[in-house]
């Protein structure tokens, strides 16, 4: 699976590493996602989802039902 959060649609991006000569080299800046399980009472199902801490929030406001929902609108999730 790869590195993206499926509500908040965040992934991988890439920088600099920026010396104390100011040399740069390139380096990824990875988002912090977390794998949880998150039971989903009005389809009555356990659903594992792959979430970032922004996306944990996003579900804490609005309810998973509904962030899944709207994740899935804009092409994040595919199918739960």
């Amino acid at each position: 699976m790869s590195r993206i959060c499926q509500i908040t649609g965040k992934k991988v991006i890439s920088g600099n590493n920026v010396s104390h000569s100011n040399k740069k080299t390139k380096r990824t800046f990875k988002p912090n996602l977390k794998i949880k399980k998150f039971y989903v009472p009005e389809l009555d199902e356990w659903v594992v989802l792959k979430v970032s801490a922004a996306g944990l929030r996003t579900i804490d406001k609005k309810g998973v039902y509904k962030a899944m929902c709207d994740a899935q609108d804009a092409g994040y999730l595919n199918r739960w």
